[in-house]
């Protein structure tokens, strides 16, 4: 089986369009449960433009299922995770101007920056995965580090044109998957993906894991959280039968 985590943050961008309380992303986000999500994903930036500091204990005490926390190497970030202790940690690139992430940590050049925060999140006992690039350095570097798991940035794929544009991008990251798993890395994936090109990532074997959000939220808008989940759930194991 493979796992979905949904990720909540659009709902908190929905939030603080007003800087109001609703909708309130913990709702939300049982509602996701509700509807077969595996866990539940979060990434606390550092301008806090939509998942606040009061949401991540929230979760943490409602939440039954997986709880990954994307953060980056920010110590103010790290601190917090560590007091509140998520399941899962996720290491991410962050930059205040992008909309949402792009690419994946460069873990070779910021090597020493991740490690420390690799140390620090374990010694709360909290599962580290690295938000990396389909690159075998990038992957046999997470393995060096300490990382239990890597998260394959999958936006490459989602934004490629064109049959043969697609198919390489399905290439490069079943060969990192192979990579990783044969070093004994746990294998997760996401960005971009969506209820169209789910099927040919949640089919390369080996990948245990999908974090999606912006798709799901949007589908819920129309149809609800709960029927947008299982619809996902349903187009993943989809691919997975083949």
């Amino acid at each position: 089986m493979i796992r979905l985590g949904v990720n909540i943050d659009h709902v908190a961008t929905l939030r603080q369009a007003r800087r109001g309380r609703e909708p309130e992303p913990v709702a939300a986000a049982m509602l996701a449960i509700l509807g077969g999500a595996d866990g539940i994903t979060l990434h606390l930036r550092e301008d806090r433009r939509h998942i606040q500091d009061r949401d991540l204990p929230l979760m943490r005490q409602v939440i039954p299922n997986r709880l990954n926390l994307e953060l980056a190497c920010v110590d103010e970030i790290i601190e917090l995770a560590c007091h509140v202790r998520p399941d899962e940690a996720t290491i991410v690139p962050e930059r205040r101007e992008e909309l949402t992430t792009e690419g994946g940590l460069d873990i070779v050049v910021h090597h020493e920056a991740v490690a420390n925060a690799i140390t620090r999140l374990k010694q709360a006992e909290i599962q580290v995965s690295l938000f990396i690039d389909p690159d075998v350095t990038q992957v046999e570097t997470a393995k060096r580090l300490g990382a239990d798991a890597i998260e394959f940035q999958t936006a490459s794929y989602s934004e490629a044109v064109g049959a043969v544009a697609v198919q390489r991008q399905v290439s490069i990251l079943t060969r990192a998957t192979e990579r990783a798993r044969e070093l004994g890395l746990h294998v997760h994936m996401g960005h971009g993906l969506n209820y169209d090109n789910v099927q040919a990532i949640a089919a390369i074997p080996g990948v245990e894991e999908l974090n999606i959000g912006h798709s799901i939220i949007s589908r819920a808008v129309l149809v609800g959280m709960e029927r947008a989940v299982r619809d996902m759930k349903a187009a993943m194991e989809m691919g997975r039968r083949g």
